[in-house]
């Protein structure tokens, strides 16, 4: 018998990828979806035609329909990647935010157990680097004390915090992945790589004329979403239930991302000035292509986070540095250098 596993958020970046990952494991994959009145499924359309992959509908918000499906599916595996999970749309709802990030876990969690699984399934629950805000040490790990600085960040902490007593109380295999950035060419186009990779090449390509950020010197620890999946699924395969930071322990700055990914593109940079007033200028024209602006910036800002994947690396035998920064990069460029060059 294959294992079967129920995937929350399947229709988001790490959820495509986990469901590719999964089918290629041999499992019998379930997904959960979101109705609304435009089914954006483009992420997983390639694989709605394999005989082992089923989507469902169902709500974080609505545990009835949690309820519905860890019953009828009595998966081996949850991956509760569903959320919202857009640091800056959480200040603008908050509540929203709250019900689906935080308490959204519970209902999974106790869905579990009400449907008497809690023996048999494991689950793994998409924590964050944003649990870390304002920085209480460099690099953060493990043991790294929280300070969240958003909304977002406060109802991953619950989320984090009812895992480990649903493990403790009720001895459940049940584990966070703290995941620090992770990116790729599926990435939604509002996150700030996307975003970047998306205007160099339609700058290059005489398609748009600038690009506006935040703070080009918060730093981030960018890893490959792609290679992050196969991190989630060892952490469901290790002997015993552990969080664990899933990290590349490299650090890069916004105006880093921003060098490497025009240069793919073809546009050398130079930054000039600070602050508000730094730009970023095309060498070869000297026209200004990239400015900060005041939209932008958050009401608390988290500036510097960095992971340490000691844990991770040792424990599981992953390697967080499979795909580069560089290369990282480039993948994401050249599949917008392509996807551009179609717009009209």
């Amino acid at each position: 018998m294959s294992k079967k596993a129920l995937i929350t958020g399947v229709t988001g970046q790490d959820g495509s990828y986990l469901a590719e990952f999964l089918l290629e494991k041999g499992y019998e994959v379930h997904g959960m979806v979101r109705r609304s009145s435009t089914e954006k499924r483009e992420r997983i359309d390639h694989l709605e035609s394999n005989p082992n992959f089923h989507v469902h509908y169902g709500d974080l918000s609505d545990s009835m329909s949690i309820m519905r499906l860890v019953g009828m599916i009595k998966p081996d595996e949850i991956y509760n990647l569903a959320a919202q999970s857009h640091v800056g749309v959480s200040f603008d709802v908050p509540e929203y935010t709250a019900d689906v990030v935080a308490t959204g876990v519970l209902r999974v969690l106790e869905a579990v157990r009400l449907c008497g699984l809690e023996k048999t399934c494991r689950i793994y629950q998409a924590s964050t680097s944003e649990l870390y805000g304002k920085v209480e040490e460099v690099p953060q790990r493990e043991t790294t004390p929280f300070h969240p600085y958003s909304p977002y960040a406060v109802a991953k902490q619950y989320g984090y915090w009812i895992v480990k007593e649903y493990r403790e109380a009720y001895n459940m295999f049940c584990c966070s992945g703290i995941l620090f950035n992770h990116e790729s060419e599926r990435r939604g186009e509002t996150f700030v790589t996307r975003k970047i990779s998306l205007a160099a090449a339609r700058i290059a390509q005489g398609k748009q004329d600038k690009l506006y950020l935040g703070n080009l010197s918060s730093l981030r620890d960018w890893g490959y979403a792609k290679d992050y999946v196969e991190c989630m699924w060892l952490i469901l395969q290790h002997e015993k239930p552990e969080d664990f930071v899933i990290a590349t322990g490299v650090q890069h700055s916004v105006r880093e991302f921003c060098e490497y990914a025009f240069r793919e593109a073809g546009i050398e940079l130079e930054f000039q000035g600070e602050g508000m007033d730094e730009v970023g200028i095309d060498k070869a024209t000297g026209k200004v292509v990239i400015e900060v602006s005041k939209e932008f910036y958050r009401p608390t800002d988290v500036v510097n986070l960095w992971g340490d994947p000691t844990k991770a690396k040792t424990e599981l035998g992953w390697n967080p540095t499979k795909t580069t920064f560089e290369e990282l990069v480039k993948i994401m460029v050249k599949h917008d250098m392509e996807l551009v060059a179609k717009e009209n």
